[in-house]
């Protein structure tokens, strides 16, 4: 009984992190630069990135912008408008 108590209440204490860990939608983040870290490049136009903050989100590039040339685990300054993402720098 007492194995069963305590991974209810080990479930129950991991369970916010795990909630919190999800990637948010990019248009939620207010417009600015920010220095990101690359978790992923999903693909020419989309980067998983983890922000300062620790909030984890999907990049997406607009115009000729693209992240075909980043790496995992590189800094980028980014600027985000609406979303998007105009321009960066790897740092």
């Amino acid at each position: 009984m007492g194995k069963i108590l305590a991974g209810m209440l080990l479930a129950a204490a991991i369970a916010p992190v795990a909630a919190s860990a999800a990637p948010i939608d990019p248009s939620l983040v207010p417009d600015g630069t920010y220095v990101v870290k690359v978790e992923k490049v999903q693909d020419a136009q989309h980067a998983l990135v983890m922000m300062n903050n620790g909030v984890e989100t999907t990049l997406v590039a607009t115009g000729s912008v693209n992240f075909a040339s980043v790496k995992s685990n590189e800094t980028l300054k980014v600027s985000l408008i609406k979303g998007k993402v105009p321009v960066y720098a790897v740092q």
